[in-house]
């Protein structure tokens, strides 16, 4: 390919055609195309996904199309956003090496991504569903997340740098927009493409959407993501944007990409934790799943754990940003008042964190894209016990961030509302 052909989608039949000669994929996988095996995988909302196997081994191609896959036509989108996710894929796997696939071709006009192709890895989504304890996701995502968190923000940075990015990826316009609608605005209103289980959800729908607190507060973290350009997010950091084996743990598709608050991907990923937590009970036809729900909850005591350890080592020995200078603190023999600062971001961390988790928890059951977690129980009915309960959770936490002190006080009340009704 030349990098200068018209966009074309690829299929399943033309792909060996058409990269064929790429130089990157062939080294890869082998140049004997009539050995190729292709087959796509991508059940996103978005991409188109193929596995390429060859004689010497295989590969992932990933391609944008020109428009809301899950939806259509009818929703147009760029393809550039195939581009933010080549440059959040590079920037992540230089600030945590090896928590990515690594990027074997990048080809803009096309706007596809040859990538490594991760086996036995499957999307922890699936894992938690058919009850697999992995030992090393929580540490592995919190590493993650303090990792390109702290050096992608003006803590690490150079001015120069971090500004520069900052417009980069100021650019990813429209995915942003998507964010900012379907999290946090559609489930509260009655927008055109939200879905839910009815007619079980329709009551606590409705009250939902009357709940003046809750709206407030859903607009006040709109705002804090819209405005607070604070570092490079994944931004679609979920369970099923995670791949794992059960001693790896891989990040990808971040296309979502773009400068915002710390505490946003925090949030989007243990909500995914604490959505699972409430689907148990509707896998539970090979036996009760306690320990899988004692699991999940330990994972998010963990994952919060190994962010703020990190967060907090990155803090005192990489802060050579524009902000909080040592030469403020400690080139004065202040460490206290370093250590005063640090407090300081991890309490607003943690107390918007619990506002985007609750939000999130919301749009994944009222808005358009739902969670594998609750739509793979087939009883309507059981699917909208735990479902409601997960509803009332994320409104105590999103409204009530502030009263909030502890990820233990969090998990008490999750398993208090889970303990509800049960016979």
């Amino acid at each position: 390919m030349t990098g200068k052909l018209p966009f074309e989608a690829l299929s399943v039949d033309t792909l060996a055609a058409r990269l064929g000669a790429n130089e990157a994929l062939c080294s890869h996988i082998g140049k004997d195309t009539s050995r190729w095996k292709v087959r796509e995988v991508g059940d996103g909302n978005l991409n188109l996904v193929f596995i390429v196997e060859g004689a010497n081994g295989a590969a992932v191609v990933k391609q944008a199309l020109p428009y809301v896959r899950l939806v259509g036509d009818s929703w147009p989108l760029p393809l550039k956003r195939s581009f933010f996710e080549y440059h959040a894929l590079t920037r992540q796997e230089a600030r945590a090496p090896g928590s990515v696939p690594a990027i074997h071709h990048f080809d803009e006009s096309q706007a596809l991504i040859i990538m490594e192709y991760l086996s036995p890895h499957i999307i922890l989504r699936r894992a938690l569903i058919e009850g697999r304890q992995l030992p090393n996701i929580a540490r592995d995502i919190g590493l993650f997340m303090a990792r390109t968190l702290f050096r992608g923000s003006d803590l690490h940075m150079a001015t120069k740098d971090r500004k520069a990015d900052l417009a980069l990826f100021a650019d990813n316009v429209e995915l942003c927009d998507i964010t900012e609608n379907l999290v946090f605005s559609d489930p509260y209103f009655d927008a055109k493409m939200n879905r839910h289980t009815s007619p079980q959800l329709d009551s606590i729908v409705a009250e939902l959407r009357a709940d003046r607190d809750l709206k407030v507060e859903a607009q006040r973290l709109k705002h804090i993501f819209a405005a607070n350009a604070e570092t490079l997010l994944h931004g679609d950091l979920h369970s099923g944007s995670i791949m794992v084996t059960a001693t790896e743990t891989r990040m990808i598709d971040p296309e979502f990409a773009f400068y915002g608050p710390i505490a946003f991907d925090v949030g989007m990923l243990l909500a995914n934790f604490w959505m699972a937590f409430f689907s148990q009970r509707g896998h539970e036809q090979n036996g009760k799943r306690d320990t899988m729900r004692a699991y999940l909850l330990d994972v998010t005591v963990d994952t919060w754990s190994v962010f703020r350890t990190e967060f907090s080592h990155l803090w005192r020995t990489e802060r050579t940003g524009m902000l909080y200078q040592k030469s403020l603190f400690e080139d004065q023999g202040d460490r206290l008042g370093a250590e005063q600062a640090l407090d300081h971001m991890l309490h607003q961390v943690w107390t918007d964190m619990l506002g985007f988790a609750g939000v999130e928890v919301h749009r994944r059951i009222l808005g358009l894209a739902h969670n594998a977690d609750f739509e793979t129980i087939a009883d309507e009915d059981l699917r909208a016990t735990c479902e409601t309960k997960a509803l009332k959770f994320g409104r105590h936490i999103a409204v009530n961030r502030r009263q909030i002190h502890s990820i233990d006080e969090v998990n008490t009340l999750a398993a208090l509302i889970e303990q509800e009704n049960r016979i």
